[in-house]
């Protein structure tokens, strides 16, 4: 009977690993794991050994079917076979955990299946693996890869040297059956419905919770789940959560003022990657980061309650063109055949005579986004390769520079009325700009110099562009495409993350002042549609900017919302169900919005 040692001795090997794995993703992230108390951290390993159990039991399927095998076959080479199995699974699970490590540093939530979306741009994804610890990454996975091929063959592979030498009946049955009791342990215990991911969270603190997770399950667990036709945002009766985000959406204001001196203005749009609130001054944020861009609000109309809708590139642009949310578990821009059922607002604008164009210093490639501006009709795509070589400095491709440079060419060459919008790329890791203003080696400093300089050629684009003849009959936006985790290492869900700049500026604006009416991304095509007089009605996910009467913003994360009213925001993690922030004052009554917000949306999605 001491053969059958070999079982449950492989299996717990596997445990010991992803308890290995956790405490790697602890220590890593040690500044967010400060905030938890030895009780918190002890709950972190108990509630995530279902998950650990769970994946050791797949991980242990074609082992214990190699030994059922050996039962029958006693000359089979089980414990080379095996051996190299594991070996296999070790690396992966290596690389997987070092990978995860950075990306949650970045996107803030465990490595799921959306990765995978990146596959097909590996010079976009070298560009992100550049401003990683790459030599410390790979140090800490093959630590841990030579630790446990040690550990495999002292626990493991001396019991598997001699096995069965005889066939036996009862050697066969008693296979069998551990074969068959791996079920227990896969699908989390006896209970009529399997575990999932709701199962490991525990916490108030979503850290806490994510720390819990067993990364290999979350993955597969998302991979099997990623072209569910179901909604799994249910919280109402769909009539009912319809009614509730009309009442989001109706019209306040008895008038809704004019900012505009004419109603065929040359329309600008400039996406600005990752400026987050907290570098803006006119924000509040670090002072002397954003001159220009303070500078140009000052003079403009600058919004200060102003929210992202999602936290990736991709999904704010699809918020920005077609006032379309983000969907928490995955974004519309992956299918193409529902993003060319979208409304834009440079769809609506060329079918009045507008010449549409985009420009992006990149890949538009990358995530699906040039099959979506394709589906929208815009006239003119100019990405990287419209470059010369020499201006293709950085990792990303070009630098702001150039690319406004050549926007403000275009723009001098173009018939009007045009609609044209601009995406800057610098300020993406890894930070590697031309310039050096502030001084330092360390993430944040290069982050924060990265701004500075998109700030500054963003400040000399507007000078320039004010010296131009269609200056008079233009009005700009200057939005960013999400907040950011930097300054400060901000959870996912939080409200800083998301709060980022609005600007409305050009010589056709009419108004100009603050303005800290709450809002989205998704507001500014119809707001920008509105002031010349167009049919808003097909995006319904966006409300006028200058109806101030009762506004909200509302933005989704990995699995959970946030919800901006005038009395506070609250953010609601859809696993557990728990609310992870609360402004004080905040009227928890009003979380059925963002609740009926959730729903409708994502099932909005799936019928497009």
């Amino acid at each position: 009977m001491k053969k059958y040692l070999v079982y449950p001795v492989y299996f717990l090997f596997w445990i010991f690993f992803f308890i290995a794995a956790r405490m790697v993703f602890l220590v890593y992230h040690h500044n967010l794991s400060g905030d938890l108390n030895f009780g918190e951290i002890l709950d972190v390993f108990y509630y995530g050994l279902r998950l650990d159990f769970s994946f050791a039991g797949y991980i242990c399927i074609i082992p214990f079917l190699l030994l059922f095998l050996n039962t029958f076959f006693t000359r089979f080479p089980v414990q080379a076979i095996i051996r190299w199995y594991s070996y296999i699974i070790i690396g992966m699970l290596c690389f997987l955990t070092v990978a995860d490590l950075e990306l949650f540093t970045a996107w803030g939530f465990r490595m799921d299946n959306t990765p995978l979306q990146y596959f097909k741009n590996p010079g976009e994804m070298a560009a992100t693996v550049s401003s990683s610890p790459v030599f410390s990454l790979l140090s800490i996975g093959l630590a841990m890869a030579l630790v446990f091929i040690v550990v495999y063959r002292k626990m493991v592979d001396k019991k598997l040297a001699t096995l069965f030498t005889q066939i036996r009946v009862w050697q066969i049955g008693l296979s069998l059956f551990l074969i068959a009791l791996l079920i227990i342990p896969i699908r989390g215990g006896v209970q009529k419905i399997p575990m999932n991911l709701s199962d490991v969270y525990f916490s108030k603190k979503l850290y806490a919770n994510q720390a819990a997770v067993n990364l290999p399950w979350n993955i597969m667990f998302s991979l099997m789940h990623a072209q569910s036709d179901k909604n799994p945002f249910v919280y109402f009766p769909i009539e009912r959560a319809k009614t509730l985000v009309d009442e989001l959406y109706a019209t306040k204001a008895d008038s809704i003022p004019s900012i505009v001196s004419t109603k065929t203005p040359n329309i600008v749009i400039i996406v600005l990657e990752s400026f987050t609130a907290k570098w803006i001054g006119y924000l509040g944020g670090a002072p002397g980061v954003t001159p220009q861009l303070d500078a140009i609000a000052a003079d403009g109309m600058a919004f200060t309650n102003f929210y992202a809708s999602g936290d990736r590139s991709e999904k704010g642009l699809m918020a920005i063109l077609s006032a379309y949310p983000n969907q928490a578990i995955t974004s519309i821009i992956k299918t193409p055949t529902k993003t060319q059922n979208l409304p834009s607002i440079n769809k609506m604008l060329s079918e009045r005579g507008y010449t549409t164009g985009f420009t992006y210093g990149g890949e538009l490639e990358f995530a699906n986004i040039k099959a979506y501006l394709l589906n929208t009709g815009f006239d003119r795509l100019v990405d990287k390769y419209e470059f010369p070589m020499a201006e293709r400095t950085t990792s990303w491709g070009v630098h702001d520079e150039f690319v406004f440079n050549r926007f403000l060419t275009d723009l001098n060459q173009m018939d009007q009325p045009f609609f044209q919008a601009m995406f800057t790329l610098s300020s993406h890791e890894p930070y590697d700009v031309p310039l050096t203003h502030f001084v330092g080696n360390d993430e944040v400093t290069q982050f924060k110099n990265s701004i500075y300089y998109t700030d500054s050629v963003l400040g000399d684009f507007i000078a320039k562009a004010k010296t131009q003849p269609w200056w008079n009959n233009t009005l700009i936006a200057i939005v960013a495409d999400h907040g950011h985790h930097l300054p400060g290492y901000d959870a996912n869900h939080v409200p800083s993350k998301f709060h980022i700049p609005l600007v409305f500026t050009g010589g056709s604006l009419s108004r100009n002042g603050v303005v800290e009416t709450i809002g989205s991304q998704t507001d500014i095509a119809p707001t920008i549609l509105y002031q010349m007089n167009m049919d808003v009605s097909q995006f319904k996910w966006g409300r006028n900017l200058m109806d101030t009467h009762e506004s909200f913003a509302f933005y989704a994360f990995n699995n959970g919302f946030g919800l901006v009213t005038p009395d506070g925001i609250a953010t609601v993690d859809n696993v557990s169900g728990n609310t992870v922030y609360l402004d004080p004052g905040f009227d928890t009554t009003q979380l059925k919005f963002g609740k009926a917000y959730m729903e409708v949306s994502y099932q909005d999605f799936l019928e497009k």
